[in-house]
């Protein structure tokens, strides 16, 4: 990878042999290794041992996750928040695992489309709830830094699966629980 971008840095007519950006292919190197481990990670075992019994069938929400990807159209970052709720069918996750579940998922070349939905099949694989809901809001710097460069445009995304797909009731109280603050 990093001999990629010293030839990357010289088609662009820069010097990579330069004082500043002689390290920079082999920082770049591990920023991308980084930026897309999730490949190397699996969702079954961030989950496995944070699976509990509870006779709990309300609504659970975590909102606010926040979650940096890189579009894999222009290998350029978007970063966003996610917002995921389930209904319990008599199993609950351990709440820090639904953000290393979107964490996952994130740290791979994305669309924020597939991501929306990878995120909610798995915490629909792993806990058989009811049903569960997935929200995406995010700022796509293929947006902001180059072509149309509007700096406020918001992409919002959804996935539901289960009773958030049939009961309107449970999507409007989803809804509403987003909509609170501290």
């Amino acid at each position: 990878m990093a001999a990629s971008m010293r030839k990357i840095l010289a088609d662009m007519g820069e010097d990579p042999n330069r004082d500043g950006l002689l390290k920079s292919p082999e920082r770049y190197a591990r920023a991308m290794l980084f930026l897309t481990k999730g490949y190397h990670e699996n969702v079954w075992d961030i989950a496995k041992n944070a699976i509990f019994d509870v006779d709990h069938n309300e609504i659970v929400v975590v909102r606010d996750i926040e979650v940096f990807s890189m579009c894999e159209h222009h290998l350029i970052p978007f970063m966003g928040k996610v917002h995921i709720g389930y209904i319990p069918n008599g199993q609950v996750l351990g709440l820090s695992k639904l953000a290393r579940i979107a964490e996952v998922y994130a740290r791979r070349l994305q669309i924020q489309e597939r991501l929306t939905e990878q995120i909610a099949q798995a915490v629909d694989q792993i806990l058989k709830p009811q049903g569960v809901v997935v929200v995406i809001e995010s700022a796509h710097m293929c947006m902001v830094m180059r072509g149309i460069q509007k700096t406020s445009a918001v992409t919002t995304t959804s996935c539901r699966t289960g009773i958030f797909r049939k009961d309107k009731a449970a999507e409007e109280q989803f809804q509403f629980l987003l909509k609170l603050r501290h």
